[in-house]
């Protein structure tokens, strides 16, 4: 069905943007990474009939930390695991991973890309984890490997501080650098004011900028609008919204959005329908009062993970007196 023009096609028809679906990696956290393998056949699927330009199957975690039965595989995403899943992916999707900087032994746990099936590398750090993660981005690019960062927990830092930062990131090997909101606690004007600050940065080392938005204050789907108005190409977004807490911004809803005849709305309404929503009710994803609480306190969203696990009725007077 073709889509009418609208007054937002200048703002999101662009043929630099990328999209990246991170269901799996984000959406792991909830469920200690254990998804059955159909679910993951799914929302790959979903990605090649979109035309989703890639899919962050899961973490490249420390392969001695692998303790079984405690974490699913997409913890570690091994190369056999993935082929499992994928084969030889003989499709115009590319595949990523997260490399969590000090989680990863990732000299030994990420192999040069003619061993892989992996196409991009993104490492996710704090601010002060920076070195470590030029490190990374370096040992990544040399061995043929995309690279991004995502500088996690930005809405904790100060701005001398995020301006040092993005200064060692702006001539680093990442090829872009992702406003991360990692406890959903942003606000359109706030995400303007970074968006344009990473830009800035950005620009100066040819790199581009990148939104990872949760759903904290129900702001993910205008913050990552705000970050696509402005200029920002690397856009991350999960279906149904589905990842840690409160989610992300949900793809469905990007898709809406962005009117590149590329991007295809209707398998994505399939995946959600058939193979995500049916998870909602055992992993409780989504806005709720506690993740709102933790998201206004520009707060960590585990004490709200752990209110929402709690066995017994808790009282949410109770849990707002905590802040």
């Amino acid at each position: 069905m073709s889509a009418t023009p609208t007054s937002t096609d200048w703002l999101s028809h662009r043929p630099e943007i990328r999209v990246l679906d991170c269901t799996i990696r984000d959406g792991g956290l909830m469920n200690n990474h254990h998804f059955d393998d159909h679910v993951v056949k799914a929302v790959y699927e979903a990605c090649i009939a979109s035309g989703i330009d890639y899919m962050e199957i899961g973490y490249r975690a420390s392969s001695k930390d692998i303790k079984l039965g405690e974490h699913g595989c997409w913890k570690y995403c091994r190369e056999e695991d993935i082929r499992r899943i994928v084969g030889d992916n003989a499709t115009s999707v590319k595949l990523s991973i997260m490399a969590d900087a000090g989680k990863c032994d990732y000299q030994e746990d990420i192999p040069a890309k003619k061993n892989s099936l992996i196409d991009l590398v993104r490492v996710a750090c704090y601010v002060h984890q920076v070195p470590l993660a030029l490190d990374m981005l370096k040992d990544a690019r040399d061995k043929g490997y995309e690279t991004t960062v995502n500088l996690m927990a930005v809405t904790t830092v100060g701005d001398s501080e995020l301006e040092a930062a993005l200064a060692l990131l702006a001539p680093s090997e990442a090829q872009a650098i992702y406003v991360v909101d990692s406890f959903g606690a942003l606000y359109p004007l706030q995400t303007r004011r970074l968006v344009e600050k990473y830009l800035h940065h950005a620009k100066s080392g040819g790199k581009e900028v990148g939104i990872h938005a949760h759903n904290n204050l129900q702001l993910a789907y205008a913050n990552t609008i705000e970050a696509i108005s402005l200029g920002a190409n690397y856009i991350d977004a999960t279906m149904a919204g589905l990842g840690r807490g409160a989610g992300n911004c949900p793809m469905e809803l990007l898709f809406g959005l962005l009117r590149d005849p590329a991007h295809r709305l209707r398998p994505i309404l399939k995946c959600v329908a058939d193979t995500i929503e049916p998870l909602r009710k055992d992993l409780g994803w989504g806005f709720d009062l506690p993740y709102m609480l933790t998201g206004l306190h520009n707060q960590h969203p585990r004490s709200a993970i752990a209110y929402n696990a709690a066995t017994e009725p808790q009282d949410i007077g109770t849990f707002y007196d905590t802040f």
